[in-house]
Protein backbone atom coordinates (compact mmCIF):
# COMPACT_ATOMS: atom_id res chain seq x y z
CA UNK A 1 0.00 0.00 0.00
CA UNK A 2 1.36 3.38 -0.89
CA UNK A 3 -0.46 6.65 -0.61
CA UNK A 4 -0.60 8.98 2.41
CA UNK A 5 -3.59 11.08 4.36
CA UNK A 6 -5.34 14.20 2.64
CA UNK A 7 -2.84 17.02 2.19
CA UNK A 8 -3.71 19.82 4.88
CA UNK A 9 -4.86 23.55 3.65
CA UNK A 10 -2.13 25.31 5.71
CA UNK A 11 -2.52 28.49 3.83
CA UNK A 12 -2.43 32.00 5.39
CA UNK A 13 -4.88 31.68 8.59
CA UNK A 14 -6.65 34.68 9.48
CA UNK A 15 -8.51 34.24 12.98
CA UNK A 16 -11.84 33.60 13.37
CA UNK A 17 -14.16 35.63 15.92
CA UNK A 18 -14.27 33.09 18.21
CA UNK A 19 -10.51 32.40 18.39
CA UNK A 20 -9.61 36.22 18.83
CA UNK A 21 -11.74 36.05 21.96
CA UNK A 22 -10.24 32.82 23.18
CA UNK A 23 -7.40 34.56 23.10
CA UNK A 24 -8.23 37.55 24.54
CA UNK A 25 -9.61 35.96 27.20
CA UNK A 26 -6.16 34.88 28.66
CA UNK A 27 -3.96 36.73 31.22
CA UNK A 28 -0.73 36.97 28.97
CA UNK A 29 1.26 37.88 32.21
CA UNK A 30 3.20 36.34 35.01
CA UNK A 31 1.08 35.30 38.11
CA UNK A 32 2.60 35.87 41.28
CA UNK A 33 1.45 36.30 45.00
CA UNK A 34 -2.34 36.68 43.36
CA UNK A 35 -1.91 39.24 40.60
CA UNK A 36 -0.84 39.42 37.15
CA UNK A 37 2.01 41.05 36.31
CA UNK A 38 4.77 42.15 33.61
CA UNK A 39 7.95 40.19 33.81
CA UNK A 40 10.47 42.23 36.05
CA UNK A 41 12.69 43.23 32.63
CA UNK A 42 9.60 43.84 30.76
CA UNK A 43 10.60 40.75 28.01
CA UNK A 44 7.93 39.04 25.92
CA UNK A 45 7.97 36.03 23.76
CA UNK A 46 5.49 35.12 20.53
CA UNK A 47 3.19 31.96 21.13
CA UNK A 48 3.20 29.91 17.73
CA UNK A 49 0.21 28.16 15.99
CA UNK A 50 2.17 24.79 14.99
CA UNK A 51 -0.37 24.77 12.15
CA UNK A 52 0.71 27.64 10.19
CA UNK A 53 3.89 29.02 12.23
CA UNK A 54 1.75 32.28 12.49
CA UNK A 55 2.14 34.61 15.91
CA UNK A 56 -1.00 34.15 17.79
CA UNK A 57 0.18 36.38 20.80
CA UNK A 58 2.57 37.40 23.31
CA UNK A 59 3.58 36.61 26.23
CA UNK A 60 5.64 37.66 29.44
CA UNK A 61 8.90 36.06 29.79
CA UNK A 62 10.11 35.43 33.32
CA UNK A 63 13.74 35.76 34.37
CA UNK A 64 15.59 34.89 37.76
CA UNK A 65 14.33 37.11 39.13
CA UNK A 66 10.74 36.66 38.90
CA UNK A 67 10.86 32.83 39.57
CA UNK A 68 13.00 33.62 42.82
CA UNK A 69 9.72 36.17 43.36
CA UNK A 70 7.14 33.26 42.54
CA UNK A 71 9.20 30.92 44.96
CA UNK A 72 8.67 33.70 47.48
CA UNK A 73 5.09 34.21 47.62
CA UNK A 74 4.81 30.35 47.76
CA UNK A 75 7.19 30.33 50.58
CA UNK A 76 5.29 33.05 52.64
CA UNK A 77 1.74 31.06 51.47
CA UNK A 78 3.11 28.19 52.76
CA UNK A 79 2.00 28.36 56.38
CA UNK A 80 -1.81 29.77 56.26
CA UNK A 81 -2.55 27.28 53.33
CA UNK A 82 -1.25 24.42 55.00
CA UNK A 83 -3.61 25.01 58.20
CA UNK A 84 -6.86 25.72 55.45
CA UNK A 85 -9.21 22.70 56.64
CA UNK A 86 -9.20 19.68 54.19
CA UNK A 87 -12.80 20.33 53.40
CA UNK A 88 -11.88 23.96 51.84
CA UNK A 89 -9.30 23.06 49.71
CA UNK A 90 -11.81 20.53 48.17
CA UNK A 91 -14.52 22.71 47.28
CA UNK A 92 -11.51 24.93 45.71
CA UNK A 93 -11.01 21.82 43.62
CA UNK A 94 -14.56 21.32 42.94
CA UNK A 95 -14.98 24.43 41.78
CA UNK A 96 -12.38 24.19 39.44
CA UNK A 97 -13.45 21.11 38.09
CA UNK A 98 -16.80 22.11 37.47
CA UNK A 99 -15.57 25.86 35.76
CA UNK A 100 -13.29 23.33 33.09
CA UNK A 101 -16.29 21.72 32.24
CA UNK A 102 -18.63 24.70 31.70
CA UNK A 103 -15.71 26.29 30.01
CA UNK A 104 -14.75 23.02 27.71
CA UNK A 105 -15.40 24.59 24.07
CA UNK A 106 -13.23 27.71 24.56
CA UNK A 107 -10.48 25.68 26.42
CA UNK A 108 -10.36 23.10 23.69
CA UNK A 109 -10.02 25.76 21.10
CA UNK A 110 -7.16 27.71 23.15
CA UNK A 111 -5.28 24.16 23.22
CA UNK A 112 -5.97 24.01 19.79
CA UNK A 113 -4.44 26.88 18.39
CA UNK A 114 -0.67 27.00 20.17
CA UNK A 115 -0.91 23.18 20.55
CA UNK A 116 -2.15 21.65 17.14
CA UNK A 117 -4.59 18.45 18.18
CA UNK A 118 -7.65 18.54 16.76
CA UNK A 119 -10.29 20.32 18.42
CA UNK A 120 -12.00 16.67 19.37
CA UNK A 121 -8.80 15.73 20.87
CA UNK A 122 -8.37 18.89 22.73
CA UNK A 123 -12.11 18.53 24.41
CA UNK A 124 -11.08 15.18 25.45
CA UNK A 125 -8.06 16.45 27.62
CA UNK A 126 -10.14 19.21 28.98
CA UNK A 127 -12.53 16.56 30.27
CA UNK A 128 -9.41 14.63 31.67
CA UNK A 129 -7.81 17.11 32.76
CA UNK A 130 -10.74 18.13 35.16
CA UNK A 131 -11.67 14.31 36.10
CA UNK A 132 -8.04 15.20 38.19
CA UNK A 133 -9.57 18.05 40.42
CA UNK A 134 -12.79 16.28 41.06
CA UNK A 135 -10.30 12.95 41.64
CA UNK A 136 -7.97 15.29 44.25
CA UNK A 137 -10.74 17.19 45.45
CA UNK A 138 -12.48 13.88 47.03
CA UNK A 139 -8.86 13.24 48.39
CA UNK A 140 -7.98 16.09 49.96
CA UNK A 141 -10.50 14.84 52.99
CA UNK A 142 -8.78 11.56 53.38
CA UNK A 143 -5.99 12.09 54.18
CA UNK A 144 -4.80 10.07 57.11
CA UNK A 145 -2.19 8.49 59.62
CA UNK A 146 -2.50 6.38 62.74
CA UNK A 147 -2.04 5.08 65.63
CA UNK A 148 -1.10 1.65 66.97
CA UNK A 149 1.12 0.06 69.57
CA UNK A 150 5.04 -0.58 70.32
CA UNK A 151 5.38 -4.02 69.92
CA UNK A 152 7.04 -3.98 73.34
CA UNK A 153 3.65 -2.04 74.69
CA UNK A 154 6.01 0.95 76.18
CA UNK A 155 4.74 3.69 73.77
CA UNK A 156 2.50 4.76 70.95
CA UNK A 157 3.18 5.66 67.51
CA UNK A 158 1.50 8.29 66.14
CA UNK A 159 1.98 8.77 62.52
CA UNK A 160 0.92 12.13 60.79
CA UNK A 161 1.01 13.04 56.71
CA UNK A 162 1.68 16.87 56.25
CA UNK A 163 2.29 18.61 53.23
CA UNK A 164 5.70 18.54 51.69
CA UNK A 165 5.81 22.38 51.27
CA UNK A 166 6.24 25.00 48.60
CA UNK A 167 6.68 22.61 44.93
CA UNK A 168 8.18 23.39 41.43
CA UNK A 169 6.14 21.95 39.18
CA UNK A 170 7.10 21.93 35.22
CA UNK A 171 4.93 20.69 32.60
CA UNK A 172 5.29 19.72 29.43
CA UNK A 173 3.34 20.87 25.99
CA UNK A 174 1.96 18.06 24.65
CA UNK A 175 -1.18 17.95 27.53
CA UNK A 176 -0.96 21.43 28.16
CA UNK A 177 -4.29 21.40 30.67
CA UNK A 178 -4.35 17.77 32.01
CA UNK A 179 -0.51 17.84 33.18
CA UNK A 180 -0.98 21.00 35.32
CA UNK A 181 -4.11 19.59 36.68
CA UNK A 182 -2.38 16.61 37.22
CA UNK A 183 0.31 18.51 39.34
CA UNK A 184 -1.62 20.97 40.78
CA UNK A 185 -4.53 18.34 41.72
CA UNK A 186 -2.87 16.86 44.78
CA UNK A 187 -0.64 19.89 45.51
CA UNK A 188 -3.88 21.54 46.66
CA UNK A 189 -5.46 18.58 48.18
CA UNK A 190 -2.23 17.89 50.39
CA UNK A 191 -1.70 21.76 51.26
CA UNK A 192 1.46 22.98 49.07
CA UNK A 193 1.78 25.74 47.45
CA UNK A 194 3.31 25.79 44.00
CA UNK A 195 5.30 27.48 41.39
CA UNK A 196 4.15 26.32 38.15
CA UNK A 197 6.68 27.16 35.11
CA UNK A 198 4.88 25.64 31.85
CA UNK A 199 6.34 24.52 28.51
CA UNK A 200 7.24 27.45 26.45
CA UNK A 201 5.28 26.53 23.41
CA UNK A 202 1.98 26.59 25.43
CA UNK A 203 1.87 28.74 28.21
CA UNK A 204 -2.18 30.11 27.40
CA UNK A 205 -3.76 26.91 28.58
CA UNK A 206 -1.55 27.15 31.98
CA UNK A 207 -2.82 30.67 32.21
CA UNK A 208 -6.56 30.11 31.85
CA UNK A 209 -6.00 27.62 34.22
CA UNK A 210 -4.67 29.56 36.64
CA UNK A 211 -7.19 32.22 35.62
CA UNK A 212 -9.95 29.65 36.57
CA UNK A 213 -8.69 28.48 40.10
CA UNK A 214 -8.57 31.90 40.94
CA UNK A 215 -12.12 32.62 40.37
CA UNK A 216 -12.69 29.33 42.22
CA UNK A 217 -11.48 30.95 45.33
CA UNK A 218 -7.45 29.49 45.27
CA UNK A 219 -6.25 32.07 47.82
CA UNK A 220 -3.06 34.53 46.72
CA UNK A 221 0.39 33.08 46.61
CA UNK A 222 -0.52 29.39 46.79
CA UNK A 223 -0.21 28.59 43.05
CA UNK A 224 2.28 30.98 40.99
CA UNK A 225 2.74 31.01 37.08
CA UNK A 226 6.10 32.26 35.53
CA UNK A 227 6.14 31.87 32.23
CA UNK A 228 9.50 31.97 30.24
CA UNK A 229 11.42 31.23 26.98
CA UNK A 230 14.60 30.39 28.91
CA UNK A 231 13.78 27.53 31.23
CA UNK A 232 17.40 26.44 32.77
CA UNK A 233 17.65 30.20 33.83
CA UNK A 234 14.11 30.42 35.52
CA UNK A 235 14.05 26.71 37.07
CA UNK A 236 17.67 25.98 38.28
CA UNK A 237 17.58 28.72 41.27
CA UNK A 238 14.47 27.56 42.69
CA UNK A 239 15.98 24.00 43.11
CA UNK A 240 18.89 25.28 44.39
CA UNK A 241 17.48 28.44 46.55
CA UNK A 242 16.58 26.20 49.83
CA UNK A 243 12.52 27.21 50.34
CA UNK A 244 11.41 25.32 47.21
CA UNK A 245 11.23 21.61 49.23
CA UNK A 246 9.14 19.46 46.02
CA UNK A 247 10.49 19.05 42.00
CA UNK A 248 7.23 17.54 39.81
CA UNK A 249 8.52 17.22 36.24
CA UNK A 250 7.35 15.76 33.43
CA UNK A 251 9.34 15.79 30.62
CA UNK A 252 12.35 13.94 28.49
CA UNK A 253 14.82 11.94 30.40
CA UNK A 254 17.94 13.55 29.19
CA UNK A 255 16.14 16.57 31.28
CA UNK A 256 15.37 15.33 33.94
CA UNK A 257 18.27 13.72 34.30
CA UNK A 258 19.94 17.49 34.68
CA UNK A 259 16.86 18.44 36.99
CA UNK A 260 17.08 15.35 39.46
CA UNK A 261 21.14 16.29 40.00
CA UNK A 262 20.53 20.51 40.54
CA UNK A 263 17.39 18.96 42.83
CA UNK A 264 19.82 16.79 44.91
CA UNK A 265 21.66 20.12 46.04
CA UNK A 266 19.51 20.74 48.34
CA UNK A 267 17.69 16.98 48.68
CA UNK A 268 14.38 18.26 47.25
CA UNK A 269 11.69 15.45 47.02
CA UNK A 270 11.44 14.60 43.34
CA UNK A 271 8.37 13.01 41.05
CA UNK A 272 9.53 12.68 37.46
CA UNK A 273 7.44 11.32 34.52
CA UNK A 274 10.63 10.99 31.90
CA UNK A 275 10.27 9.60 28.43
CA UNK A 276 9.12 6.15 26.70
CA UNK A 277 9.62 3.44 24.33
CA UNK A 278 6.26 1.35 24.16
CA UNK A 279 6.09 -1.51 22.47
CA UNK A 280 2.67 -3.03 21.75
CA UNK A 281 2.99 -6.74 21.61
CA UNK A 282 0.76 -8.70 18.85
CA UNK A 283 0.24 -12.58 19.48
CA UNK A 284 -1.09 -15.10 16.93
CA UNK A 285 -3.94 -15.45 18.59
CA UNK A 286 -5.02 -12.15 19.34
CA UNK A 287 -8.47 -10.72 18.06
CA UNK A 288 -7.36 -8.44 15.40
CA UNK A 289 -9.90 -6.34 14.69
CA UNK A 290 -9.24 -5.18 18.46
CA UNK A 291 -5.67 -4.72 18.10
CA UNK A 292 -6.05 -2.52 15.43
CA UNK A 293 -8.30 -0.06 17.02
CA UNK A 294 -6.05 -0.60 19.99
CA UNK A 295 -3.49 0.25 18.20
CA UNK A 296 -4.74 3.32 16.54
CA UNK A 297 -5.61 4.71 19.97
CA UNK A 298 -2.35 3.91 20.99
CA UNK A 299 -0.20 5.09 18.50
CA UNK A 300 -2.46 8.51 16.97
CA UNK A 301 -3.56 9.53 20.20
CA UNK A 302 -1.98 12.97 20.48
CA UNK A 303 -0.74 12.96 16.78
CA UNK A 304 1.93 10.02 18.57
CA UNK A 305 3.17 13.30 20.60
CA UNK A 306 2.99 11.30 23.72
CA UNK A 307 4.85 9.67 26.18
CA UNK A 308 2.41 6.38 26.29
CA UNK A 309 2.42 6.34 22.67
CA UNK A 310 2.89 2.68 21.11
CA UNK A 311 6.56 3.42 19.26
CA UNK A 312 7.74 -0.83 18.41
CA UNK A 313 4.94 -2.66 17.65
CA UNK A 314 6.24 -6.17 18.08
CA UNK A 315 3.51 -9.08 16.17
CA UNK A 316 4.12 -12.19 15.74
CA UNK A 317 5.16 -13.31 12.29
CA UNK A 318 1.80 -15.46 11.51
CA UNK A 319 -0.71 -12.58 11.75
CA UNK A 320 2.30 -9.68 10.99
CA UNK A 321 1.10 -8.93 7.34
CA UNK A 322 -2.22 -9.18 7.87
CA UNK A 323 -2.05 -6.32 10.56
CA UNK A 324 0.55 -4.28 9.03
CA UNK A 325 -1.78 -3.78 5.94
CA UNK A 326 -5.41 -2.94 8.19
CA UNK A 327 -3.40 -0.79 10.20
CA UNK A 328 -1.37 1.00 7.22
CA UNK A 329 -4.99 0.92 5.52
CA UNK A 330 -6.55 2.92 8.73
CA UNK A 331 -3.90 5.42 8.78
CA UNK A 332 -4.19 6.07 5.08
CA UNK A 333 -7.50 7.03 4.98
CA UNK A 334 -7.09 9.93 8.23
CA UNK A 335 -7.23 13.12 7.23
CA UNK A 336 -4.64 15.95 8.16
CA UNK A 337 -4.77 19.59 8.80
CA UNK A 338 -5.09 22.66 11.12
CA UNK A 339 -6.93 20.81 13.62
CA UNK A 340 -9.95 23.41 13.73
CA UNK A 341 -11.23 22.40 10.49
CA UNK A 342 -13.47 19.76 10.02
CA UNK A 343 -13.17 15.60 10.63
CA UNK A 344 -9.33 16.85 10.96
CA UNK A 345 -7.51 13.72 12.92
CA UNK A 346 -3.67 14.48 11.88
CA UNK A 347 -2.45 18.22 12.98
CA UNK A 348 0.70 19.45 12.55
CA UNK A 349 3.70 18.34 15.24
CA UNK A 350 4.56 20.83 18.00
CA UNK A 351 7.86 22.60 16.04
CA UNK A 352 9.82 22.10 13.07
CA UNK A 353 12.59 20.05 15.02
CA UNK A 354 10.05 17.53 16.46
CA UNK A 355 8.95 16.93 12.34
CA UNK A 356 12.90 16.99 11.70
CA UNK A 357 13.42 14.16 14.68
CA UNK A 358 10.59 12.41 12.85
CA UNK A 359 12.24 12.76 9.56
CA UNK A 360 15.29 11.40 10.69
CA UNK A 361 14.33 8.57 12.24
CA UNK A 362 12.12 7.31 9.22
CA UNK A 363 14.94 8.06 6.66
CA UNK A 364 16.98 6.00 9.12
CA UNK A 365 14.72 2.97 9.06
CA UNK A 366 14.56 2.86 5.33
CA UNK A 367 18.33 3.17 4.85
CA UNK A 368 18.26 0.41 6.99
CA UNK A 369 15.67 -1.84 4.95
CA UNK A 370 11.90 -0.81 6.48
CA UNK A 371 9.86 -0.69 3.58
CA UNK A 372 6.96 2.18 3.36
CA UNK A 373 3.77 1.34 3.77
CA UNK A 374 2.07 4.68 3.77
CA UNK A 375 3.21 8.29 4.57
CA UNK A 376 6.78 8.35 4.91
CA UNK A 377 7.49 12.00 3.60
CA UNK A 378 7.44 15.22 5.35
CA UNK A 379 5.17 17.98 3.68
CA UNK A 380 6.26 21.05 2.32
CA UNK A 381 4.66 24.24 2.87
CA UNK A 382 3.72 26.17 6.32
CA UNK A 383 2.98 24.22 9.67
CA UNK A 384 4.73 21.35 10.62
CA UNK A 385 2.91 18.62 9.33
CA UNK A 386 4.00 14.88 9.06
CA UNK A 387 1.81 12.40 7.38
CA UNK A 388 0.60 9.09 8.96
CA UNK A 389 2.59 6.65 8.66
CA UNK A 390 3.51 2.71 8.68
CA UNK A 391 6.96 0.95 8.20
CA UNK A 392 7.37 -2.74 8.15
CA UNK A 393 10.36 -4.67 8.33
CA UNK A 394 12.19 -1.72 10.57
CA UNK A 395 15.46 -3.62 11.34
CA UNK A 396 16.69 -4.59 14.76
CA UNK A 397 19.41 -1.75 15.05
CA UNK A 398 17.10 1.55 13.63
CA UNK A 399 17.33 4.26 15.60
CA UNK A 400 13.16 4.39 15.69
CA UNK A 401 13.21 1.39 17.86
CA UNK A 402 15.55 3.09 20.44
CA UNK A 403 14.50 6.94 20.58
CA UNK A 404 10.88 8.36 21.39
CA UNK A 405 9.65 9.06 17.99
CA UNK A 406 6.68 11.54 19.52
CA UNK A 407 4.89 11.64 15.83
CA UNK A 408 2.37 9.86 13.83
CA UNK A 409 4.64 6.49 12.61
CA UNK A 410 4.07 3.24 13.32
CA UNK A 411 6.82 0.55 13.39
CA UNK A 412 6.32 -2.89 12.91
CA UNK A 413 8.56 -5.96 13.42
CA UNK A 414 7.70 -9.43 13.36
CA UNK A 415 8.65 -11.96 16.46
CA UNK A 416 8.17 -15.71 16.24
CA UNK A 417 8.30 -16.74 20.04
CA UNK A 418 6.72 -15.74 23.56
CA UNK A 419 10.22 -15.27 24.80
CA UNK A 420 11.68 -13.36 21.84
CA UNK A 421 8.93 -10.91 22.22
CA UNK A 422 9.60 -10.02 25.61
CA UNK A 423 13.28 -9.92 25.23
CA UNK A 424 12.26 -7.68 22.47
CA UNK A 425 10.23 -5.45 24.61
CA UNK A 426 12.39 -5.43 27.77
CA UNK A 427 15.16 -4.17 25.06
CA UNK A 428 15.18 -0.27 26.47
CA UNK A 429 16.15 1.42 28.86
CA UNK A 430 12.55 2.95 29.07
CA UNK A 431 9.61 1.06 31.79
CA UNK A 432 6.85 3.40 31.18
CA UNK A 433 4.06 1.08 29.31
CA UNK A 434 3.66 -1.92 27.88
CA UNK A 435 0.63 -2.87 25.67
CA UNK A 436 -0.29 -7.01 24.91
CA UNK A 437 -2.68 -8.18 22.58
CA UNK A 438 -3.48 -11.74 23.18
CA UNK A 439 -6.66 -13.83 23.79
CA UNK A 440 -5.22 -16.55 26.02
CA UNK A 441 -5.39 -15.58 29.78
CA UNK A 442 -2.14 -17.22 31.10
CA UNK A 443 -0.27 -16.11 28.47
CA UNK A 444 -2.24 -12.18 29.70
CA UNK A 445 -0.70 -12.33 32.59
CA UNK A 446 2.70 -14.49 32.68
CA UNK A 447 3.41 -11.76 29.69
CA UNK A 448 2.62 -8.59 32.16
CA UNK A 449 4.65 -9.85 35.08
CA UNK A 450 7.40 -10.27 32.97
CA UNK A 451 7.16 -6.79 31.12
CA UNK A 452 9.72 -4.06 32.46
CA UNK A 453 6.78 -1.00 32.65
CA UNK A 454 5.13 0.67 35.20
CA UNK A 455 1.52 0.09 33.30
CA UNK A 456 0.41 -2.96 30.95
CA UNK A 457 -2.83 -1.84 28.56
CA UNK A 458 -3.60 -5.01 28.14
CA UNK A 459 -6.15 -5.37 25.24
CA UNK A 460 -6.66 -1.79 25.75
CA UNK A 461 -5.06 1.09 23.92
CA UNK A 462 -5.40 3.76 26.36
CA UNK A 463 -4.17 3.32 29.58
CA UNK A 464 -4.42 7.08 31.40
CA UNK A 465 -6.76 7.48 33.73
CA UNK A 466 -7.27 10.25 36.86
CA UNK A 467 -8.37 7.30 39.23
CA UNK A 468 -4.96 5.34 38.28
CA UNK A 469 -1.37 5.95 39.50
CA UNK A 470 0.88 6.75 36.41
CA UNK A 471 4.40 6.44 36.01
CA UNK A 472 7.31 4.21 34.93
CA UNK A 473 10.41 2.01 35.84
CA UNK A 474 14.28 2.09 34.96
CA UNK A 475 14.63 6.05 33.18
CA UNK A 476 10.88 6.72 32.84
CA UNK A 477 10.71 8.26 36.46
CA UNK A 478 10.21 7.82 39.67
CA UNK A 479 7.33 8.25 41.71
CA UNK A 480 3.04 7.73 40.55
CA UNK A 481 0.97 10.62 39.57
CA UNK A 482 -3.04 9.97 39.70
CA UNK A 483 -4.86 7.42 41.69
CA UNK A 484 -4.88 6.84 45.48
CA UNK A 485 -1.37 7.25 45.63
CA UNK A 486 -0.95 10.39 43.39
CA UNK A 487 -1.45 12.56 46.53
CA UNK A 488 1.48 11.04 48.74
CA UNK A 489 3.67 12.38 46.40
CA UNK A 490 3.40 15.73 47.96
CA UNK A 491 2.75 14.48 51.54
CA UNK A 492 5.69 13.70 54.06
CA UNK A 493 5.34 10.93 56.92
CA UNK A 494 6.04 12.32 60.32
CA UNK A 495 6.23 9.54 63.19
CA UNK A 496 5.49 10.92 67.27
CA UNK A 497 6.66 8.49 70.19
CA UNK A 498 4.37 8.92 73.41
CA UNK A 499 4.66 6.85 76.54
CA UNK A 500 2.09 4.16 76.94
CA UNK A 501 -1.12 5.42 79.43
Amino acid sequence: MTGSTTTPQTTAHALTEREREALAAVPGELFIAGRWLPAAGGARFPVLDPATGEVLCEVADADRDDALDALTAAHEAQPAWQATPPRERSEILRRAYQLLVDRTDELALLMTMEMGKPLAEAAAEIAYAAEFFRWFAEEAVRIDGGYTTAPDGASRFLVLHQPVGPCVLVTPWNFPMAMGTRKIGPAIAAGCTMVLKPAEQTPLCALALTDILAQAGLPDGVLNVVTTSRPGEVVEPMLRDGRARKLSFTGSTQVGRLLLAQAADKVLRTSMELGGNAPFLVFDDADLDAAVEGAMAAKMRNIGEACTAANRFLVQRGVADEFARRLAERMAALKMGRGTEPDVVVGPLIDAAGRDKVTELVADAVAGGANVLTGGTALDGPGTFYPATVLTGVPAGARIGREEIFGPVAAISAFDTEDEAIAAANDTEYGLVSYVYTRDLARSLRVAERLDAGMIGLNKGVVSNPAAPFGGVKQSGLGREGGRVGIDEFLETKYVAIPAP
